[in-house]
């Protein structure tokens, strides 16, 4: 990790800096789009997104490491060990493991919420206990913990310029859009490891079981009704980035330019699986290199504008938001829009 970004977060303890770099070069090799977003955060705050994300990832390949031949009973065991780390660390601020020593000081720094992380570990035992689920709720309620807690976590971090709590709802909802974008990114790595993350009603709705998608991606042929159960989960995905979108202009301003060139990056990938034709059961849509450049260019632009803003007002409390005003989106009933009802929640 860059000296600069652990001095200027004033991280001296030798111990410390060395397991927040280990966070850091996780997030370096993994997390592409998540890491170039990172770049662009005041430099102060990139550590702590480093070590969220570096415990996030360890958990992630205990459960998800394609290569990994580990039996289910002992990635239980491996998720046991995790908890075990993250408990102590939270509770006594130390650990051997440097990714739960970089969380624990990350948590205490930032007053982030320790539930966050319960419900996280729930939902990666979760992912070694169910493999399919059969409506939109009963994926929510996986998402609350695999994801949108991920955008709590994060919240505090990037500052607010709004009550936190009014912010909360929009941070979870962009947690919740990217892994929707994942889902539907990486149907067929999912089925390789007997999983699938789209709603069975969803699938239903157009004709689709898993036999099905198993069919496609084990003949490389292609069929119009898995074509439209995944335009419908592609629509979904949208509607929710648009219930995120009013949160950005919430966030501290020399954050946006991180968040939204997240925001636009991940939506890209929602392009690009439609450039491709929905084919993301034969293969991986990818973003292209120049796209992935203008958007971080955008971002250098909007921080170099923000931190601008931020000097002429002379530190004090930042100016009004260029972004523009949210507005409530749509919902979605697996292709059909219809209005919500008056007590219905957006």
């Amino acid at each position: 990790m860059s000296t600069r970004e652990l001095d200027a977060a004033a991280i001296t303890d030798p111990v410390l800096r060395s397991a927040y770099a280990h966070c850091r070069r996780l997030n370096a090799r993994h997390g592409k789009t998540y890491f170039l977003a990172t770049r662009l955060l005041p430099i102060e705050r990139r550590p702590a997104v480093h070590a969220l994300y570096g415990f996030a990832r360890w958990a992630d390949d205990i459960v998800d490491d394609l290569e990994d031949t580990a039996p289910p009973a002992e990635r239980a065991t491996a998720l046991r060990r995790l908890q075990h780390h993250l408990d102590h660390a939270l509770r006594t601020g130390t650990s051997s493991e440097p990714v739960a020593a970089a969380l624990a000081d990350t948590a205490r720094r930032y007053d982030i919420d320790p539930q966050h992380f319960t419900d996280f570990m729930a939902s990666m035992r979760q992912d070694l206990e169910v493999s399919e689920y059969p409506t939109y709720h009963d994926l929510e309620r996986y998402m609350h913990g695999s994801a949108a807690v991920i955008g709590l976590q994060i919240l505090p971090v990037l500052g607010t310029v709004v009550p936190r709590e009014e912010a909360a709802p929009h941070a979870a909802a962009l947690g919740t859009a990217f892994q929707l974008t994942n889902f539907l990114r990486d149907v067929g790595e999912d089925l390789d490891r007997g999983r699938t993350y789209l709603p069975g009603e969803l699938l239903a709705a157009h004709g689709v079981d898993r036999g099905l998608l198993q069919w496609s991606r084990a003949t490389g042929r292609r069929d119009t009704r898995i074509t439209a159960a995944l335009m419908a989960a592609a629509a979904l995905t949208r509607d929710t980035y648009r219930i995120a979108a009013p949160g950005l202009a919430m966030l501290d301003p020399v954050s946006r330019p991180c968040i939204r060139t997240a925001f636009v990056l991940y939506g890209a990938i929602l392009d690009a699986v439609a450039d491709d034709g929905y084919a993301v059961l034969h293969r991986r849509a990818v973003v292209p290199r120049r796209r992935r450049a203008t958007v971080a260019c955008d971002g250098l632009c909007r921080l170099a504008a923000a931190r601008l803003r931020h000097r002429l007002n002379g530190g004090g409390p930042p100016p009004p938001s260029p972004e523009p005003a949210g507005y409530t989106p749509p919902h979605l009933t697996y292709g059909v829009r219809r209005r919500p009802s008056p007590k219905e929640p957006v």
